[in-house]
């Protein structure tokens, strides 16, 4: 069985000579493969649609061997609830492209990275009027350790929001820049608005309409647009 994956790409787009008549067994799987890769490619993010899932960056190794196909695909995070219709739309893609044997597994590490989305991926976010994430932040090895804390809305003092119990972590304030005056963590800034080009943009949601999504509002053309949150 064939293997084409991610660091396969460029390889097969090269236009290696062809083979020699010692070599064309193989040559057919590994281009049985890359057929195979071809059309999963296809297949779109159910929540990003403007994205395939090669776009993405989820799609990690796809394998052929005749009728049989064996595709791995990571999730953006764990429990991501759009996993079992990738899975679907990847067997329906090859069942219809002639694979009739199709096997979807799901491979957890590495982790998915928003650093994985494709430059042609970014691109077509932001013609959607979706914000690409900037560079995923780089964490230490081994456990990673989670601050839980109470966020102080932009419209209280921090006088009242003491009187009233709602507490601004100066832990996380340490650990991750200083707060605008606005109650904004500094290290949200920078998030250009995909209309207008602007970087004067603020986050309204952490949470859009999908998980992986904020909700921001641009300052200078006063529209909301969706961001794509750093992974």
């Amino acid at each position: 069985m064939s293997t084409f994956t991610t660091s396969g790409i460029r390889a097969w787009q090269g236009g290696a000579s062809g083979p020699d008549s010692s070599e064309r067994s193989g040559q057919a799987v590994k281009d049985d493969a890359a057929r195979a890769w071809a059309v999963a490619g296809t297949v779109t993010d159910p929540e990003l649609p403007m994205l395939t899932l090669a776009d993405l960056g989820v799609l990690r190794d796809v394998r052929a061997d005749g009728g049989r196909v064996v595709v791995s695909i990571t999730p953006t995070y764990t429990g991501c609830p759009a996993m079992d219709t990738m899975r679907d739309d990847l067997v329906h893609a090859l069942n219809r492209a002639g694979y009739d044997d199709v096997e979807v597994r799901t491979v957890l590490s590495p982790p998915w990275s928003t650093d994985w989305i494709s430059d042609d991926g970014r691109r077509k976010l932001a013609e959607a009027g979706i914000a690409p994430p900037g560079a995923a932040p780089t964490h230490p090895s081994g456990p990673i350790p989670l601050t839980l804390t109470t966020r102080r809305p932009a419209d209280v003092p921090a006088s009242a929001a003491s009187r009233t119990g709602d507490v601004v972590d100066e832990a996380r304030a340490s650990s991750h820049g200083a707060f605008s005056a606005d109650g904004q963590d500094a290290s949200e800034t920078g998030v250009a608005c995909p209309r207008c080009g602007s970087a004067q943009t603020e986050e309204v949601s952490r949470f859009s309409a999908t998980a992986c999504k904020a909700l921001r509002r641009c300052r200078a053309c006063q529209e909301p647009f969706e961001h794509v949150k750093e992974i």
